[in-house]
């Protein structure tokens, strides 16, 4: 009942802005650009273009990113994991700079994520994942294990599958009359300033650049078809039954006061998977690269060196 009122509740905020604030487009910053030293490259798989960064030398490392998320949610990593790796960081078709298309589907990811490494001559990788991201991962670690050296999964989508499990904002954009509400941008606003709430324990994370930041790509025309077909498609990813089929040494990294993906399904990843390590970070939610970005980036430099 609670989570009904509060889907209602924003669909009644969004309403009113509709009615009274005008459609003010998002104007993210850009600062994390310079912050973190790359620049948007493209590479086109399949038709689509598909956006990344790229930096530093040493093992290469793709970094993949979470359900409604883009590179920026690495922003604060690469610079220091680039001082050791071939940091790549891509955003998956649907978000960030990449294209969108009203029909996608999590089964398209795996392939891009390939396609990206070949065309950037990158034989093997540490793949690291955030959520969706690391739903990905772990389908690449065990359908194609010689394209993957490492596994480093954080806040992970796996067990979460059923859509009566999803946090209540996916569920009601999950509906035809959801995505199409979320489809308006002054609801779209409120809606990402409300799911940054959620996922972030430390509310000061959620400030007007990162707001702005989430939303601009997802602004963009198709966003919100795009985004019902990924949830409406989930369960051709495989997953949760992959994940036992994972044989390379895996890290997995949780917040525990996640409030999308449970503290309790990073213990059922490090059960089925042989011989992970599982870290647990206190006084953090759903994204640790964001929240904890040094903690993430020392755990991972101990765990590939």
């Amino acid at each position: 009942m609670r989570r009904a009122a509060a889907a209602l509740l924003l669909l009644a905020a969004g309403l009113l802005a509709v009615l009274v604030v005008p459609e003010t487009p998002p104007a993210p910053p850009g600062a994390w650009w310079r912050r973190a030293g790359v620049r948007a490259r493209y590479e086109d798989v399949d038709g689509l273009r598909v956006r990344y960064v790229r930096r530093g030398r040493g093992p290469a490392l793709v970094l993949l990113h979470g359900f409604a998320s883009s590179i920026y949610t690495w922003a604060d990593v690469i610079p220091r994991l680039a001082a050791d790796h071939d940091v790549v960081a891509l955003d998956l078709p649907g978000f960030g700079g990449s294209d969108v298309r009203p029909e996608l589907t999590p089964s398209v990811y795996p392939a891009t994520v390939l396609a990206v490494m070949d065309r950037l001559g990158i034989a093997r990788a540490t793949l690291a994942g955030n959520s969706l991201g690391g739903g990905v991962a772990v389908v690449l670690a065990a359908r194609h294990p010689e394209r993957v050296r490492r596994l480093v999964l954080l806040d992970t989508a796996g067990f979460s599958q059923d859509p009566a499990r999803r946090p209540w904002m996916l569920r009601l954009l999950g509906t035809a009359p959801g995505a199409a509400a979320l489809a308006r941008l002054p609801i779209k606003r409120i809606s990402v300033r409300t799911a940054l709430r959620q996922v972030f324990y430390e509310q000061a994370r959620v400030t007007p650049e990162r707001t702005e930041e989430y939303l601009a790509p997802l602004a963009r025309p198709g966003s919100a078809a795009a985004m019902r077909s990924i949830l409406a498609g989930s369960a051709q990813f495989g997953l949760p039954e992959l994940v036992g089929e994972v044989r390379v040494p895996t890290l997995i990294v949780w917040g525990r006061q996640d409030r999308w993906i449970p503290v309790a399904d990073a213990a059922r990843f490090a059960a089925a998977i042989p011989r992970a390590r599982l870290v647990v970070l206190e006084g953090c939610g759903h994204l640790p690269q964001e929240e904890r970005p040094a903690e993430v980036v020392r755990l991972l430099e101990e765990f590939d060196p």
